[in-house]
């Protein structure tokens, strides 16, 4: 496991800021794991979380599992960014395996950079769709109500996205998100992790979701903010921004 002022802590650091996405490996206890979120991140609680913010996902072998605790259940997850429907998700997300599943059950990362160049590459009537205000229902009747882009300055911009039954679009967005699908398609990386293997993810730039499985996946999950000192600045860079650098 890295420790703050480690060369592989750097290392964890330095992908981070550059690519959005940190692979991160033999961190064994939950101990180990408060210790390395809280050395990248001010942790946030979550809804489903414990005390100290750490998530237990597994399935719970509900017959019906209610809207927005698929997590807790051994069905696929299509890709999405973490706390869609609040004003303010968390930047970072980490993730932990504790115990693999039987069968499947495999980590889908997909860079929302990517699926952004390429939609302003070939669909670039797509973004302005993707970048209109009030555009997406996110969460429910009490959800958020914004866009999958979000411009934030600076020629950055946070991607916010779900496409389950807790999103409600525009038709004009509807009508790009076909193409939307493809491109996420088009660059998802689909790999298993291993006891005590996870990750780190900018989640305002990566989607992440899961296969299906079978067997008792145990998974534990952390959201935060990057520690300001350590400079890490997230979401996506849009050159079609009027920010833009």
């Amino acid at each position: 496991m890295t420790r703050r002022g480690d060369p592989e802590h750097d290392h964890v650091i330095t992908a981070l800021a550059t690519h959005g996405l940190a692979l991160i490996d033999n961190v064994t206890t939950r101990v180990d794991l408060l210790r390395l979120a809280r050395s990248i991140m001010l942790t946030i609680p979550h809804r489903d979380s414990d005390s100290d913010g750490v998530t237990t996902l597994t399935d719970l072998g509900k017959a019906a599992v209610p809207s927005g605790f698929a997590g807790f259940s051994a069905s696929a997850l299509a890709p999405h960014t973490d706390c869609s429907g609040t004003a303010s998700p968390p930047a970072l997300l980490m993730m932990n395996c504790s115990m693999g599943a039987t069968s499947g059950g495999r980590c889908v990362l997909v860079d929302g950079q990517a699926v952004h160049d390429h939609l302003a590459e070939f669909e670039p009537e797509a973004i302005g769709a993707f970048r209109a205000q009030r555009s997406v229902l996110f969460g429910g009747a009490s959800g958020y109500l914004g866009s999958i882009l979000t411009d934030v300055g600076g020629g950055r911009v946070v991607l916010r996205l779900r496409l389950d039954e807790l999103a409600r679009f525009s038709p004009e967005v509807m009508r790009w998100l076909p193409a939307l699908r493809e491109a996420i398609e088009r660059h998802a990386v689909e790999f298993d992790l291993a006891v005590g293997q996870g990750y780190i993810l900018d989640n305002h730039r990566w989607l992440h979701g899961r296969t299906a499985f079978t067997g008792r996946r145990v998974v534990h999950r952390i959201h935060g903010d990057p520690l300001p000192e350590l400079g890490i600045v997230t979401g996506l860079r849009s050159t079609t921004s009027p920010d833009a650098t």
